[in-house]
Formats: structure tokens, sequence, C-alpha cells
């Protein structure tokens, strides 16, 4: 009798650990990784109505391209907000990431900036043109100037082009390839610059009056959730897309940001 209450006792306190170990990892919160501007702005109010969901997160900010897919990848965080398809694409290939797309977010049509000129016609023979140096936003960088008429591009570079894929450039224009984050701090040393929406925000510029150009907003280039593959199908993943595109997030974006980024869903 001794052994089988003991046996009883010590299955009751296991199966109260494991309940009490579950209870407490629903409540530990979701770490969603963003980059510093519009994404972590719009996550903060994704985190509200997540909540009411039942769904607790964490925002996670990040200042650059590279660390929140390798954050996600390694663990370190449950999911990402901040790229675009063609960019996670990029990042599966080279790296081997097992991420993949949850849902869609928003478009950010890139600008281009300049501090020496009003018109990109305007831009001397041999002007400095800063691009992003990641193979994605290069590219995309390079068909606008292509739909721009400043550039052609070889045919079939698509949205991977690099300078090297420049077929006709009859302003001789010289690329100055940077990380994407130093672009609007190095307009005082370039004729003019692409800054991707969120690092022209946080630079304190405004798309709809200081960019002058603008891709269209009809691109490939809508922003989405990334998460690990094991972890597509999973019923929180589902939620954040739920909180995420819901109207009231819809709103948010069209009333704060006043066309400088788009709902992409």
């Amino acid at each position: 009798m001794n052994k089988r209450f003991l046996l009883q006792s010590t299955l009751a306190l296991a199966l109260g650990a494991g309940f009490q170990t579950g209870a407490l990892a629903q409540d530990k919160p979701l770490k969603i990784g963003v980059t510093a501007g519009p994404h972590a702005q719009i996550f903060e109010q994704v985190k509200k109505v997540a909540e009411k969901d039942g769904l607790k997160l964490q925002i996670v900010e990040f200042s650059d391209y590279v660390q929140p897919n390798a954050a996600l990848a390694s663990g370190d965080l449950d999911a990402n907000s901040y790229q675009h398809k063609p960019y996670l694409d990029a990042q599966v290939k080279d790296r081997g990431y097992k991420l993949v797309s949850a849902g869609y977010t928003v478009n950010f049509p890139i600008g281009l900036y300049s501090k020496k000129v009003k018109k990109l016609e305007d831009l001397k023979e041999g002007a400095k043109f800063g691009i992003p140096n990641d193979p994605t936003n290069g590219g995309r960088v390079l068909l606008v100037l292509q739909d721009k008429g400043l550039i052609k591009l070889k045919e079939g570079a698509g949205l991977k082009a690099t300078p090297l894929d420049v077929a006709s450039n009859p302003k001789k224009l010289k690329f100055v390839e940077l990380d994407a984050a130093q672009l609007a701090r190095s307009l005082d040393d370039l004729d003019a610059a692409a800054v991707n929406t969120n690092f022209a925000l946080s630079a304190g510029l405004n798309p709809a009056k200081d960019a002058i150009a603008q891709e269209s907003a009809k691109s490939p280039y809508v922003n989405l959730i990334a998460v690990r593959e094991a972890d597509k199908d999973k019923p929180w993943v589902a939620k954040l897309v739920k909180a995420y595109q819901s109207e009231e997030i819809r709103q948010y974006i069209q009333t704060e940001f006043k066309g400088a980024v788009l709902p992409g869903f």
C-alpha cells in the first residue's frame, strides 16, 4: 500500500509540474523581431489587438536587415516582420534558413532622395547614386531607375540585378553600394540615393514630400511576417497574422502614415 501511495503521489507531482510548465509556456510572450521605424510602430498596435485574442507579444527592435532572420532561425525570436518575399527567398537560399512567410503585412514603395537636385533628370553625368548593398533591394532600385528611364538592364536581369547588369547608363551614374540603414545618413556625400521607407522615416524624411521619385505601388515587394517552417501551422501563427491583418491595423496604417506605407493585405 505504501509503495502504491508513493507511486500515485509521485505521478501526481509530475503531472502537476507538467501542467504548470505548460501554463508558464503559454504565459511567456512571443518575441517578434522588427526594424526600427514603421515596422516597430505598427507592431506596437498589433500587440494590443493580439492581446484581445489572448496572444502576448514582446517586440524586439533591430537596426539592420541581417540579424532578424539570424535570430529567428536560431530560435531567439518566434517571428519577425520587416522584409519582403524576394529578400526572404534570397536569405533562405544563401544561408539555408528554414523560414517561411506566414502572411502579408505592408508595402513600402521605395523612394529616391537627393539634397543636390529636385528632379532625377537634373542629375549630372557621373553622379554618385547610393543603392542598398543587399542583392534584392539593390536589384529593386535598379528596376526603379530603369522604370524612370535613367538606365537599361540586360535582358533577364530580373529582381536580383546588380550594377554589373546595367547595359545602358547614359548619365554614367556611379553606383555606391551601402548598407540600407546607412543610405539616408549618407545623402550629404552622394548626389542621390534610394532609401527604404522605414529608414527614410526614421531619418526624418517624408516620402510624400521629400522623395524626388518613388517606386510604383504595384510591385512584388509587399512585406511579410516570417516564422520558422516548423511553426507555420501552430495556432499562434494564425492568431498573429489575424491580428496584423485586422481592420483596426489597416485603419491605423492609413491614418498614421498617410500613403507613405500601404496595407499589403
